[in-house]
Formats: C-alpha cells, structure tokens, sequence
C-alpha cells in the first residue's frame, strides 16, 4: 500500500509540473499571437509594465484553471491503482480519459480569459483598453489584470465540477436490504 501511494504522488507532481509548463508555455503563445491591437511580445521585450502586467495574469488565470481540472485526473489515477479491477478501464483508456479532461480544462481556460477580455472590452468601449495597454498605462493593465482572475476565479469552480462528473465511477453492486 505504501508503494501505490508513492506511486500515486509521483504521478500527481510529475503531472502538475508538466502541466505547468504546457499551460504556461501554450497560454502565452495563444495570447500574444491572439491580439489584434498590437504585438503583446513586443511589448513585453520593450519593457511595457502594463501589458507584462495582463499577461502575468493570464498566465496565472489560465493555470488557475488547469488545475481544477488535474483533480479529476489525480483521482482516476489514484482509482485505478488502488483498485484496479473496479475502475472497469485500461491503462489506455486511462490515458486517453486523462488527456481529454486535461484538452477541456485548457480549451476552457483559454475560452474564458479570451471571453472576459472582448466582453470587457466591449464594455467599456471608452477606455479603449487595447490603445491603453499599448501606450504602458499601467492602471488599465491592472484592471485587465482583476477582470481576468476573477473570472478564473469564477470559472475554475465550474471546470472541477465538470471534470468530476465526467469522472468514471466504479460499481458499488447491489445491496439487499430485505428478503
């Protein structure tokens, strides 16, 4: 027993470690290629306070998010090692399973801020945020910043609760009760 729970926290740190840098490394990419108003990596390597700001805050939203989604994944894992002829999968299946909560939470995460930064910006039309960012208005960075980990704030409660129910549960078998 002691071995499957070394077995299993193994797996669970291997897997938030990878996941770190996918989510990290993947949110960035998407986001600076995403904007339409200006070269957010140019921004970032001329010093812009404010648009490192927002994406600092992306970076942390979206991780935020993934990882209410490796709970579901950790507790499969943790399922199938402890009780392996109960999860009525295999290891492929296992895998194949992990990786699409992994793709929804990520696919989610990048909808989400994606979302809340155009409804925002519709929102407050006036402030041109976009024009903001780009001059190095440090205020608009921050509040774009709030608006974005709020909303993983909100959304992340809503991705584990997805991801839990999407989860396999083992057959507990019938229970009689009278005769």
């Amino acid at each position: 027993m002691f071995f499957t729970r070394v077995i299993v926290s193994l797996f669970e740190f291997t897997l938030a470690v990878v996941m770190s840098a996918v989510a990290i490394a993947f949110t960035y990419r998407i986001f600076v290629h995403a904007n339409p108003d200006f070269d957010m990596g140019e921004e970032i390597k001329k010093g812009n306070a404010a648009v490192g700001t927002l994406m600092a805050a992306i970076l942390f939203s979206a991780s935020t998010i993934l990882q209410k989604g490796l709970s579901s994944v950790s507790g499969m894992f943790r399922l199938h090692m402890t009780a392996p002829g109960q999860t009525g999968f295999s290891a492929l299946q296992l895998v194949l399973i992990s990786l699409s909560h992994l793709v929804l939470a990520l696919v989610l995460a990048l909808v989400t801020i994606s979302v809340t930064l155009r409804l925002f910006g519709r929102l407050t039309r006036s402030l041109q945020a976009g024009k903001e960012l780009q001059r190095g208005n440090v205020a608009v960075g921050i509040l774009l910043s709030a608006v974005v980990i709020v909303a993983a704030l909100y959304v992340g409660e809503g991705v584990s609760a997805l991801s839990k129910a999407m989860v396999p549960q083992p057959s507990v078998g019938r229970v009689q009760i009278l005769r």
